[in-house]
């Protein structure tokens, strides 16, 4: 049986700003995620319980020190929650709307939002561009997309998604992309692997 505390260990909760005390629901949604990714593809690499832990929620737990004072997020193509359901965790006082059209995944961000009770997560089954059009759409603070778009099309399209003094998120890997005017690259470790946040103003 996989300790999940014990791999949770491995990452410094405190250092990636978030609370300690949440780390029983971290717990409680991996759990969940490994459950329906033997079933669902939730995650399409690195699914086992160590990788869940040290690749895709540490990776998403990088993400945080960007928020800033944001108090709606969107995350697009949301699949297993990462990062919408790692964001909505740890930062209660955030409203994070997950987009996903895939029936299956969203299914299970609305499965987490109930089993978790994270009332400040929003599971939409729906595109970025369909949610836009909306008649009840208002612009973001924060947009963010892990591993849907190549990078350069999901600064374009995110920049769709927030206010005029809002901000796009992207996750680089090892590769490193030529960046648009005024995007910012933050450089991080996450293990044995470069990786990095990019934020645009938009």
């Amino acid at each position: 049986m996989t300790d999940w505390s014990e791999l949770l260990r491995e990452i410094d909760l405190p250092s990636a700003g978030v609370d300690p005390d949440l780390a029983d629901k971290y717990v409680r949604y991996l759990i969940l995620l490994s459950k329906w990714t033997a079933t669902t593809n939730l995650v399409a690499t690195s699914t086992s319980p160590r990788d869940l832990v040290v690749h895709h929620l540490a990776d998403c737990l990088a993400l945080i020190p960007h928020l800033g004072s944001a108090r709606r997020v969107v995350d697009v193509g949301s699949g297993g929650g990462l990062p919408g359901v790692v964001l909505a965790i740890a930062r209660p006082a955030i409203e994070v709307t997950a987009l996903e059209p895939v029936h299956k995944k969203h299914a299970f961000l609305a499965t987490a939002r109930r089993e978790l009770a994270l009332t400040n997560l929003h599971p939409l089954p729906e595109r970025d561009d369909d949610h836009r059009e909306r008649p009840d759409f208002s612009p973001y603070d924060v947009a963010v997309s892990r591993a849907v778009f190549a990078l350069g099309d999901w600064l374009a399209r995110g920049l769709h998604l927030v206010h005029s003094a809002g901000l796009v998120l992207a996750m680089e890997g090892r590769d490193r992309q030529v960046l648009p005017p005024r995007a910012i690259r933050h450089p991080y470790r996450l293990t044995d692997r470069d990786r990095a946040i990019i934020a645009l103003p938009r």
